[in-house]
């Protein structure tokens, strides 16, 4: 398992809509160890393949608390089936946007179709956090980041501020 680089907005790569994935192989369970290693590392309690430059449809997460033991969880090719009309409003935060959180409106609740680690197929009732987690990754698979649920106006003010961020840290 390794850690690997996070990407951080404004990099096109993160509005990449990611492929979907042919097998659930040896190759693709390395990918998620280190998708998970590095979501720890960061630490997050989810993470998009794209995130670390890799356009495949894969999440990890981990909703435990720090208190509780690890239960990691790992999606491959996840379909959004039934979100609920009943919505809920979460502060998210996102590892792809450092130091930035804001109040997201998204379905309470939904169903997941997906294939696990072993590549089965599993269905998922989701709702609470673990809802909203799942919509915040699934995003990513799109080219979505949580930033664009927001106005115009803190959306261009996060991403000025990031920009910012980039050429002093690369001028350094």
């Amino acid at each position: 398992m390794a850690i690997r680089p996070i990407i951080t907005a404004p990099d096109p790569r993160l509005r990449e809509v990611s492929k979907p994935v042919q097998a659930v192989d040896d190759a693709l369970r390395a990918l998620m160890d280190d998708m998970l290693e590095t979501m720890y590392d960061a630490p997050g309690i989810g993470l998009a393949a794209i995130q670390i430059g890799v356009p495949k449809r894969v999440i990890v997460m981990d909703l435990a608390r720090e208190d509780e033991d690890p239960e990691p969880r790992y999606f491959v090719n996840p379909e959004i089936l039934a979100p609920s009309c009943e919505k809920s409003i979460y502060e998210e935060g996102c590892l792809s946007v450092p130091e930035f959180y804001d109040e997201v409106e998204r379905p309470a609740q939904c169903r997941v179709k997906y294939l696990d680690y072993n590549g089965e197929k599993q269905m998922l009732d989701a709702d609470g956090m673990l809802a909203t987690c799942i919509q915040h990754e699934m995003d990513h698979l799109e080219g979505i980041l949580f930033i664009d649920h927001l106005s115009r106006l803190k959306r261009e003010r996060v991403l000025r501020k990031l920009k910012k961020e980039r050429r002093l840290a690369a001028a350094e």
